[in-house]
């Protein structure tokens, strides 16, 4: 299955680390950033650390770590270095300049290691397709919060469509993932399940939980209905028994963009 899920754990909260991968989320994350006051940076991370190495350093296990222009950030990449094997991905927040991937490309060296940039600025928006493209992205993440209190604009959909509509096409030039912002009303499960599903059909391949119960309805709405994949398979049987030519399903014109997405969607119901 696709990576639908990507569920936040506070660093300073060594005693959730275990709570939070097994709460069913496709990838759990870390946070170094936010979630940690600055005087508590240093044990966060030596916590954060000492989990993913006895986890074993599972791919759906990641560190969200500090900006890489800080003291913290570059405290946070050193410690990586440290490491026996490194994270399968860290996350990049404040991300608005692309060289800074090189930068991080460069201090990774051979290690397998993916970036995830957090783009939560305006010039990450307007160098969204540049940082989607990099070496080792693996996907990114819309911080519409940090975003919203930036341009001044209300944290609702309609003012952050341009943003969103942007890293969608940001993140397609990529061929990378693209997780929505996590919803703050964690009691508002009709508005999560509402606004996740507008993110699906805008094009974003999953969206990031900041608590466990959210992320069952994440899930479902980013895994394809049997319905959805019946008609996938009937698009690409119509297609391919017309030859690869132009063909019609229920009276409806089938072109290799529909087959496209219909093949797209066949691969995620797959995994």
């Amino acid at each position: 299955m696709a990576e639908r899920s990507l569920l936040f754990v506070p660093g300073a909260r060594a005693d959730r680390f275990a709570k939070a991968l097994g709460a069913g989320a496709d990838i759990t994350c870390i946070d170094l950033e936010d979630s940690v006051p600055p005087e508590g940076k240093d044990a966060a991370r030596a916590a954060a650390i000492a989990f993913i190495t006895e986890q074993g350093f599972p791919d759906h296990l990641w560190l969200r770590i500090n900006p890489v222009r800080s003291a913290a950030g570059l405290a946070d990449l050193l410690a990586v270095l440290s490491m026996e094997k490194a994270p399968a991905a860290l996350m990049l927040p404040k991300l608005t300049d692309p060289a800074d991937l090189s930068l991080v490309d460069e201090v990774l060296g051979s290690r397998p290691v993916g970036l995830v940039p957090l783009i939560e600025t305006a010039a990450g928006l307007r160098n969204a397709a540049a940082i989607a493209t990099a070496k080792r992205v693996r996907a990114l993440l819309f911080g519409a919060v940090d975003l919203s209190a930036e341009l001044g604009c209300a944290l609702e959909w309609e003012p952050l469509l341009h943003a969103r509509s942007t890293l969608v096409a940001a993140a397609a030039e990529g061929g990378v993932g693209l997780f929505d912002v996590p919803s703050i009303d964690v009691a508002d499960v009709d508005g999560l399940r509402s606004s996740t599903a507008r993110a699906r059909a805008l094009g974003f391949t999953g969206r990031a939980c900041i608590h466990p119960t959210q992320v069952a309805v994440v899930n479902e709405v980013f895994t394809p209905t049997a319905a959805e994949i019946a008609r996938a398979h009937r698009v690409v049987d119509a297609f391919e028994q017309a030859g690869g030519g132009v063909a019609l399903l229920d009276g409806k014109l089938i072109e290799i963009p529909v087959v496209r997405a219909a093949r797209r969607m066949l691969a995620a119901a797959a995994g």
